[in-house]
């Protein structure tokens, strides 16, 4: 039961991660290779912000989820627009907004990496304390809980939100053909900013709660969660809000699978093996769509 827990858990955290960059690229047809950054950088944020004074956790998760929606829209707004607006064609954009996304990425990872000399670095001046509760051999610990809760609650709000409600059927309308949307007056700009403040917000808070479960992160914990989201997006299928929560819960039942029955050091490889078997088996995902652009 223990291993389900921690499933569970793990699987909450790729799924925030994962979702907000599922949405973007799904809609507005936007890989933010960034996302990883993005997610790290906010709460790097937060450590600073403790480290002159101490917070609770509602005001820290804040701070991480401000951070993150800021970031992204000024990603949004300094390069990708203007990539879109200089390339001669939509393949031609979405590949350099790939290649942008991880030039863009390498800011402030570099300022991380200075200010902490590459150390791992956490949430511990929060006044915030994770507890743990013990139900007979199972241990679940607060911050745990919460990850969960915050992770399926907001999923599903997103799900409903894009199936059922006037913005966000005009978003899988620009996913469907965004010209065809244009021409329905679909003010794609606007929502595009939306969409890419909702996927920035979304890092920042699955930055903070990893942390607070964790302990503490590096510069580069964002670049490893970066390939397990893409993973969880591959398996379960671009533009899938079922297909990103299956994937993400998937990975994480697979790696804790490797890690309990190995010695551990495979679990790292279990995210590139499963992009690897779905591209070749299945390449729209288990939920996708026949046909899907990517990048």
């Amino acid at each position: 039961m223990q291993d389900l827990v921690n499933v569970v858990t793990l699987g909450s955290i790729y799924l925030l991660f994962a979702l907000g960059m599922s949405i973007t690229w799904g809609t507005i047809d936007i890989l933010n290779f960034g996302h990883g950054s993005i997610f790290m950088f906010s709460t790097f944020s937060a450590y600073l912000v403790l480290a002159e004074t101490s917070l609770p956790l509602l005001p820290v998760v804040l701070i991480g989820v401000l951070v993150g929606a800021a970031m992204s829209l000024l990603i949004q707004v300094v390069a990708f627009e203007q990539i879109l607006k200089r390339a001669k064609d939509k393949r031609t954009a979405e590949m350099q907004i790939l290649i942008g996304g991880i030039g863009v990425a390498i800011i402030p990872l570099a300022i991380a990496q200075h200010q902490t000399k590459s150390n791992p670095f956490g949430l511990s001046e929060s006044s915030y304390q994770v507890g743990t509760w013990v139900i007979g051999d199972i241990r679940i610990t607060s911050i745990a809980a919460l990850t969960v809760v915050v992770a399926v609650l907001l999923w599903a709000a997103t799900a409903i939100w894009l199936k059922r409600s006037r913005h966000g059927l005009a978003l899988r309308a620009i996913g469907v053909d965004a010209e065809t949307a244009a021409l329905m007056g679909i003010d794609r700009r606007r929502l595009a900013l939306v969409t890419m403040a909702a996927s920035g917000g979304m890092a920042g808070l699955s930055g903070v709660l990893f942390t607070y479960s964790l302990g503490a992160i590096t510069p580069e914990s964002g670049d490893t969660l970066l390939v397990k989201a893409f993973a969880c997006i591959i398996l379960g299928g671009v533009g899938s809000m079922l297909g990103v929560a299956f994937g993400a819960y998937f990975l994480a039942a697979a790696e804790t699978v490797v890690l309990t029955q190995t010695s551990g050091s495979w679990v790292e490889a279990v995210s590139f093996g499963l992009i690897f078997l779905v591209l070749l088996l299945r390449p729209a995902g288990v939920f996708g769509r026949k046909e899907v652009r990517r990048t």
